[in-house]
């Protein structure tokens, strides 16, 4: 009595021992899993069959898909112990249709199918699943559903072909944990090539991206150049005709020719900002340090001030790390813009900085006719201007947003009408340095 007490506890702790060791086999592969390479998955899958067949005394262990577009399924991993014959080759594309309902009902409902003795199982013809089995010697097998958001993907099973195997219930639900490992390998492998697949797709659009911005660069330098030399043709013989004729026309003849010489040095400027536009991105001059003040100096100096405006610059405003052309036109834009707008008899344009957290504020504040809230946002657009009277291209302030953005800045304007306005932009700290 106490022998067989004794038999029974030595066997009781072997069942435990031998779960305990499977659970610790399940984590090292868990483990070698998540730290490996995707490249070495696919081998890694058929080191663990290997270890789990061998575990649980399996002579044959696998893994099978699903295809229920074609309702088969096919073999994709497999396992042989020693002296046991692959057939993994011979086992693709098979038709479910010769599947016992029972074997297919449980992997829908998310439970094992297991034979104990494939001897029982029904007859069911030459392709019959009974058939099937028997032709590769198995005698006992468990196949456990393989399901991945809820729809049932393939299966992983273990043969017996040297002799009946019986699974206990402890060993099923360790190698349930096993099946759902590997669908997470699976879903890990998937994502991470979908990633793989964006990522060239991301490479391949930025390619063709920036090859048709040089492109489009190219040729908005080709039709700018095509465009001018007639312009040029045209202004120049007009302006000879007008100066060996001004005696002999009046006023009335020499208007329309006036005209034509403004639309001509309109459509100049238009073609001009065109090109500027198109080419803030590619500057071909390196970053710098510029020092604001010393910049200050340069851009006034090329631009016609009338007498009645004065300009004040503030001391000690930051340097920009950057592109010393890309600031230039930004800041002739804004001040040939205030210069422009200007209606007082005595204008007033204000240029400073100031530091706002992590990133520093400049301005240019003028005392012109104001902008009404309605075009705060339409003038940044290409083309867009408060009156048609002029010969300026309506381009200026979509290039000084554009080289904002490019610094990672934004720009807004306050203004109101009959008493002036302030466009505000920003640059991040990074880009700036402040002199001593």
């Amino acid at each position: 009595m106490v022998s067989d007490l004794n038999f029974k506890h030595m066997e009781k702790d072997e069942i435990i021992k031998q779960q305990l060791r499977l659970q610790d086999l399940l984590i090292s592969i868990s483990t070698t899993f998540i730290n490996a390479d995707l490249s070495d998955i696919d081998e890694l899958v058929q080191k663990s069959l290997k270890q789990v067949g061998e575990f649980v005394k399996a002579d044959r262990s696998y893994i099978f898909s699903y295809d229920f577009i074609n309702y088969t399924t096919s073999n994709t991993f497999e396992w042989c112990a020693e002296g046991i014959q692959p057939e993994i080759d011979s086992l693709q594309h098979l038709n479910l249709d010769g599947f016992v309902t029972q074997w297919l009902d449980a992997h829908k409902n998310g439970k094992a199918f297991y034979c104990e003795d494939v001897s029982l199982l029904p007859e069911g013809g030459e392709f019959g699943l009974r058939a099937i089995l028997e032709a590769q010697g198995i005698q006992s097998l468990m196949t456990i559903p393989k399901i991945k958001n809820n729809e049932l993907i393939g299966f992983i099973g273990f043969d017996s072909v040297k002799k009946i195997h019986k699974y206990t219930k402890n060993e099923k639900d360790i190698l349930f944990v096993f099946a759902n490992m590997f669908v997470n390998v699976i879903q890990r492998k998937e994502h991470e090539e979908r990633i793989k697949q964006q990522e060239q797709k991301k490479e391949e659009l930025l390619r063709d991206l920036s090859l048709q911005n040089e492109e489009l660069n190219e040729y908005a330098q080709v039709v700018s150049h095509d465009l001018k030399a007639p312009l040029v043709n045209i202004h120049t013989l007009i302006n000879w005709f007008i100066d060996d004729n001004k005696e002999a026309m009046g006023e009335s003849l020499l208007a329309p020719l006036d005209q034509v010489l403004f639309n001509v040095e309109k459509m100049d400027f238009l073609i001009k900002g065109i090109l500027d536009y198109s080419t803030v991105d590619r500057l071909e001059s390196k970053d710098r340090e510029n020092d604001l003040n010393a910049m200050m100096e340069e851009v006034l100096k090329t631009i016609l001030i009338p007498f009645h405006i004065k300009i004040t610059v503030q001391e000690n405003l930051p340097v920009l790390f950057g592109n010393a052309l890309k600031f230039k036109q930004v800041f002739q834009n804004l001040i040939q813009n205030a210069i422009k707008y200007s209606d007082k008899e005595e204008g007033v344009i204000e240029i400073g900085a100031s530091e706002k957290g992590e990133y520093f504020e400049f301005f240019i504040k003028d005392n012109g006719i104001g902008i009404h809230s309605d075009y705060f946002e339409k003038i940044f657009k290409v083309f867009t201007k408060l009156e048609s009277i002029s010969s300026s291209s309506g381009i200026g302030l979509s290039i000084v947003k554009k080289i904002i953005q490019f610094y990672k800045g934004v720009i807004w304007l306050e203004s109101e009408e009959g008493i002036g306005t302030t466009f505000y932009f920003t640059i991040p700290k990074q880009e700036v340095l402040f002199l001593d």
